[in-house]
């Protein structure tokens, strides 16, 4: 853009254009008037470097024709088969040239900076459309690589802050045969799952740690998750979304009694009564802790129920759905974990973040359920459960590679080593 075609002049804010040029909102770096306001400033040699680094006048129009990732096109559909074989043809062309180079790691590779790596890592972005094919030749980490790396970021699910660190180097140095081959195995698994989903329904793509509700090709709200660790892995999974049970008990799994809480208690013995935990027997007689032997299986023999409120594992909504894994969507009072790149942290079930606004959605066509009455409900705090007028589908799949209507090809660590990717598989 043309800063005094909008109207800003030579009075243009000088921390705005700064933070602007940052997130790659300042397009036209060259124009003139602002470099002559500027003179002499560390901002000023930024941009001049970047014009000697090979930018021209022209540069800003072909180098941000990139698209970024559509955040309303859902990851399941019935076009995302199709568009996957499109990838796996860009793929193989890319493999057919030689893949694209490797990016030598290089501390502080962020906006501003000076370095060797610039020249492969600008390549690299190239190779795969996430900057164009004039996007310069030099040393420079320029606000257009800084933006290429944001796209890479976002198309691999990582945080798109634009900065090399660790797990974006190592994204960016899987081989383009390694992704070539996920996109073949991905687009087995896409065939199966695409042909008759509905027209309204919940997917939760374990890989990606995120769910989407999707209503007639469109997801309408996209929610971050929590899903099973590798040693516990979340299951794939077709049912409905059949119920929703706010302020909930949670009724502990004989698995988590058996390797979490019997070693939590030998270590702190106060631990249920902290976090208001019942032990209950066969006849649902109340037990205390003290009466059972902690270094022995015996706490295997009862149920433990823990009491509703925001302590609660489950937060203030469960969502059930028929199942034999005994697993479900939930609340939960560890939101910290949805600021994650790496979510695979429970035993199984799926954590939702906005969890109400995902229930908002569920129950929109179910009478007595509006917003506000759920509020009031959630912050009431008691016990209530509301059966959906209608079953909405529901699919936990494992995709960690596709393409979407946009063109945008989308990459997933393969977290519980199903793709055969060996070393590759996942980041630690």
């Amino acid at each position: 853009m043309d800063l005094e075609r909008r109207g800003l002049g030579l009075a243009v804010d000088r921390r705005r254009f700064l933070r602007r040029l940052g997130t790659g909102a300042v397009a036209a770096v060259a124009a003139p008037a602002v470099l002559r306001a500027q003179e002499g400033d560390p901002l000023s040699a930024l941009i001049q470097q970047n014009q000697r680094d090979s930018f021209d006048q022209g540069f800003d129009a072909r180098g941000r024709n990139v698209a970024m990732p559509q955040a309303s096109l859902p990851t399941l559909s019935p076009a995302t088969a199709q568009t996957t074989e499109q990838a796996i043809q860009q793929y193989e062309a890319i493999v057919a040239r030689g893949g694209w180079p490797t990016v030598p790691p290089a501390e502080r590779l962020r906006l501003g900076a000076k370095h060797p790596s610039v020249v492969p890592l600008r390549q690299r972005l190239i190779a795969a459309g996430d900057l164009a094919a004039n996007g310069g030749v030099g040393e420079v980490y320029d606000s257009y690589v800084e933006a290429a790396v944001r796209r890479f970021q976002l198309r691999h699910g990582l945080s798109a802050d634009g900065i090399v660190r660790e797990q974006t180097l190592d994204a960016l140095n899987i081989p383009a045969e390694i992704r070539l081959n996920q996109l073949k195995t991905n687009l087995v698994r896409l065939r199966t799952l695409s042909a008759s989903l509905g027209e309204r329904f919940v997917t939760v793509n374990i890989p990606g740690a995120h769910a989407e509700a999707v209503d007639h090709g469109t997801a309408l709200s996209r929610h971050t998750a929590v899903v099973g660790k590798p040693d516990r892995p979340s299951p794939d999974i077709q049912s409905r979304v059949v119920e929703i049970n706010f302020n909930p008990y949670w009724t502990v799994p004989a698995s988590i009694v058996r390797k979490d809480l019997i070693p939590r208690m030998q270590e702190e013995p106060d631990y249920l009564t902290k976090n208001r935990i019942r032990i209950l027997d066969q006849s649902g007689k109340e037990l205390p802790p003290s009466q059972i032997n902690w270094y022995s299986n015996e706490a295997t023999n009862y149920m433990f129920k823990q009491d509703p409120g925001d302590f609660n594992s489950l937060g203030s909504i469960r969502i059930n759905f028929h199942n034999q894994h005994g697993v479900y969507m939930h609340d939960t009072p560890f939101k910290n974990l949805f600021g994650e790149d790496f979510r695979f942290h429970s035993s199984g079930c799926v954590r939702i973040e906005n969890v109400r606004g995902l229930v908002n959605w569920l129950l929109a066509d179910t009478p007595g359920w509006s917003p506000a009455e759920i509020d009031q409900v959630i912050k009431s705090g008691e016990r209530k459960d509301a059966r959906l007028a209608k079953p909405v589908p529901l699919y936990w799949v494992y995709i960690t590679a596709w393409a979407t209507p946009d063109g945008v090809v989308q990459f997933r660590d393969d977290i519980y080593n199903r793709d055969g990717l060996g070393t590759y598989a996942k980041r630690a």
